[in-house]
């Protein structure tokens, strides 16, 4: 990947916006926040260092980046129409951890995505306390991804 320009989480989200769209899936913003989280989190564990710079939140519906779930909320829960300008991604398009993520957690759907994250550490620790129809703005922090992330990797290798 180009280090030389900066990743922001909307860049990342415009990478998946594109693979879906290549693709031929449907890939709404509650399915999309799921793969930021993936991305980043995965990034930090095998990179050790954050893929983009934005805060990822606990919402209710699990890991959420903020100004990216605003940048598409007009999409409600319908899929994200938006024709992406290869040029803006064209760094991104060959990054071999991306395409794993998106293997890996593309094929499934928000709901799937939710509860997966919902049942994992770095989410639940960043919600500790809270009811589980609390609005939350606390932070997943890089510190509990990568944690977590490293274990379950070293748990597969095993």
């Amino acid at each position: 990947m180009n280090t030389s320009r900066s990743n922001t989480a909307s860049r990342v989200a415009k990478y998946f916006i594109w693979k879906a769209n290549k693709d031929g899936k449907e890939l709404t913003n509650k399915r999309l926040q799921k793969l930021l989280y993936y991305a980043q989190a995965w990034n930090l564990t095998i990179k050790d260092k954050p893929l983009f710079k934005d805060d990822i939140e606990a919402w209710i519906h699990g890991p959420a980046v903020r100004d990216v779930y605003h940048e598409y909320k007009s999409y409600g829960y319908e899929p994200i129409k938006k024709d992406i300008n290869v040029k803006e991604i064209s760094d991104l398009i060959d990054d071999s951890l991306l395409d794993e993520v998106w293997k890996v957690y593309g094929k499934y759907d928000a709901e799937y995505l939710e509860e997966l994250t919902h049942n994992e550490y770095p989410w639940q620790k960043a919600r500790e306390g809270l009811n589980s129809a609390v609005v939350s703005s606390n932070i997943i922090t890089h510190d509990s991804m990568k944690n977590y992330y490293r274990e379950r990797l070293k748990d597969a290798k095993s």
